[in-house]
């Protein structure tokens, strides 16, 4: 579940999230940050969520520039160089403004660039910092009072140099509408799959991963280490089995105590086992799941919003709503009427 601003009492004619999903052909403008010495594959990851041609799987089109806050070639911690085709005056009337990770903890970015982020977000687009791109928009002073996450590694740097900031250190990515940060590397992906979702719906954000060979859809609140990511034999093929189940049966009523004597497990043993392999607790997890499905029945049906409620296991409407409020900021109604450009 990503984390959001709660709307003050919400009701079906809630705002909708910044990034409106679309089934629009036109393409939407990405900008994406480049810089000297960045590391390719941060570069690498919004550059293939969102600048392939993938029409064969229903993915609207995006028009994507990679932009270049430096002149000149642009030198790669790979040991090769890169030119980018646009500088920052690409920012002007981009969309989306991802910053894909930033060099130095201890560097501050040139004015100029900081510059060109307030006035895109001024103008509206949403701001992207995956990894140490949080660095940047924090020295932007567009974090300020705001949540965001970073890399683990760097959390007490940003945390000590930027108190203002209500910096979770344990997340994969938050979304807070219309800025959106990420943990590292990986959890980059994950942000830009998320982010991917927003723009263009489930079915979009599925087809992609797909092709990326990753999970379709991690939650924000997930935590960023691991200690075991791999879970012991035979206890991990048998939770594995158990979260499949469940993804089958979240109309199902389900408890810490009835889950364990499905897994064969102790209470304190697979409460255990179970954060180990996902990451998570199970009634975040399990709230992540449900949420992810009401997202994609309003998406892909004409169903009721009791229906929809139902079907993800939130027992009601009113349950439905007061979760996906405080997880995306908008009603179930909104997400459809916004989703569908009705």
């Amino acid at each position: 579940m990503s984390t959001a601003a709660v709307l003050p009492e919400p009701s079906d004619s809630a705002p909708a999230p910044s990034i409106r999903p679309t089934t629009s052909t036109s393409a939407r403008r990405i900008a994406v940050v480049a810089f000297d010495r960045i590391i390719p594959f941060h570069l690498s990851v919004p550059c293939i969520v969102f600048g392939e041609d993938r029409a064969e799987g229903g993915v609207p089109p995006f028009e994507l520039r990679v932009c270049a806050a430096e002149s000149g070639p642009l030198a790669t911690t790979a040991g090769f160089t890169l030119g980018a085709t646009h500088g920052l005056d690409a920012l002007a009337d981009a969309d989306v403004v991802i910053v894909p990770s930033w060099r130095d903890t201890e560097e501050a970015p040139h004015e100029a660039l900081c510059a060109a982020l307030r006035d895109a977000r001024a103008r509206g687009a949403v701001l992207v910092g995956l990894c140490l791109g949080a660095f940047v928009l924090a020295h932007a002073g567009l974090l300020d009072g705001r949540p965001a996450t970073t890399h683990w590694a760097a959390a007490d740097a940003f945390a000590r140099r930027f108190p203002r900031v209500r910096f979770d250190p344990h997340v994969l990515y938050v979304d807070d509408g219309d800025i959106l940060t990420s943990a590292g590397t990986a959890a980059g992906l994950d942000c830009c799959l998320h982010l991917l979702r927003r723009l263009a719906g489930t079915d979009a954000a599925n087809y992609v991963a797909r092709r990326l060979v990753v999970p379709p859809h991690r939650q924000g609140n997930q935590a960023q280490y691991v200690q075991q990511p791999v879970a012991a034999r035979g206890r991990g093929d048998r939770l594995s089995g158990l979260l499949d189940w469940v993804r089958a049966n979240l109309d199902t009523p389900h408890t810490l105590d009835t889950l364990a004597e499905r897994a064969l497990m102790s209470r304190r043993t697979f409460t255990r086992q179970f954060r180990l392999t996902t990451g998570a607790t199970v009634g975040a997890w399990l709230l992540g799941e449900r949420l992810a499905r009401a997202q994609q029945l309003l998406e892909s049906t004409d169903q009721p919003i009791d229906a929809v409620a139902q079907r993800a296991g939130f027992g009601s409407a009113a349950s439905l709503r007061q979760h996906f409020v405080q997880a995306f900021s908008t009603s179930p109604s909104a997400w459809r009427r916004e989703f569908r450009g009705q």
